[in-house]
């Protein structure tokens, strides 16, 4: 029977069809592998709860960072809730379901490449990932709107009661530190957050002005500040491995079906974070 595996999956997008039977098949290669869920699994906290009742059923632990559209207070969702209600909200459900959020004590990845405190993260974004030569993130949101490329987080996702979401990424940079600094023994780490850590991965995005919806500059040393054997996100849609300062770092989204068909890859393949493959 193979050992047990620490795996990673990110924005799952349920809401197409053929990802929801891309996440139906999703099962463990043994009894004791751990899922990471990166966030972006869908929209509506009702589905959310319907898609990771099975995972956490299946899967000897799962841990879930938020992403973006998580958070999203979607028109046509019966829910109102907003900002931080919603992802209070969307924690209460995991831990219904015994799923680590970013609000639990970290733990820790004792199988084959461990032992690694397993952190999941949520920072979201401050628009510090601008182009080159834009130096406030009210230039970098005009620029965006000026060349037709706005995340839809402009109009759905709230901050509230922050004053803005850099109000509300602080806010969360602040707390995160404070518990990455105090996590147990001081232990290397595996970093999960839905956004990338570094800006460098950003750099092929097809649209470079989008980067100001993907993560801050804040967390660039975080890879090194807290000893990570690894780094997993998702978010871009580009799923791939890369090296920063020696640390790996894994983007694993599925992303959606116009994205990942024309791929000769299979999509939805779980990616080995531990041990290193």
């Amino acid at each position: 029977m193979p050992s047990e595996r620490l795996v990673a999956i990110s924005d799952l997008h349920i809401g197409y069809a053929e990802n929801q039977t891309i996440v139906d098949a999703l099962r463990p290669g043994s009894p004791g592998d751990w899922l990471i869920v990166a966030g972006d699994v869908c929209e509506f906290p009702d589905d959310f709860e319907r898609t990771m009742r099975p995972l956490s059923e299946r899967f000897t632990k799962v841990v879930w960072a938020p992403g973006n559209h998580e958070l999203w207070t979607h028109p046509r969702d019966p829910s109102r809730l907003r900002g931080e209600a919603r992802y209070r909200h969307l924690v209460e459900i995991c831990r219904s379901l015994g799923v680590v959020t970013p609000e639990d004590p970290y733990p820790i990845w004792t199988g084959p490449g461990g032992p690694v405190v397993v952190a999941p993260l949520f920072v979201l974004y401050d628009y510090t990932f601008r182009m080159p030569g834009v130096m406030t993130a009210e230039a970098a949101l005009a620029l965006a709107h000026e060349t037709g490329v706005v995340c839809t987080d402009e109009m759905f996702l709230h901050p509230d009661p922050y004053p803005s979401r850099e109000a509300w990424c602080a806010a969360r940079l602040k707390e995160t530190e404070r518990r990455l600094e105090e996590r147990p023994g001081g232990l290397p780490t595996v970093l999960v957050n839905h956004y990338p850590l570094v800006r460098e991965p950003t750099l092929v995005l097809r649209y470079p002005e989008f980067a100001i919806w993907c993560g801050t500059t804040r967390t660039a040393d975080w890879h090194l500040r807290f000893q990570a054997a690894a780094v997993v996100y998702g978010h871009l849609h580009i799923p791939r491995t890369t090296w920063y300062d020696g640390v790996r770092f894994e983007e694993v989204s599925l992303g959606y079906p116009r994205e990942w068909k024309p791929r000769k890859t299979p999509p939805g393949r779980l990616r080995q974070i531990l041990p290193v493959p």
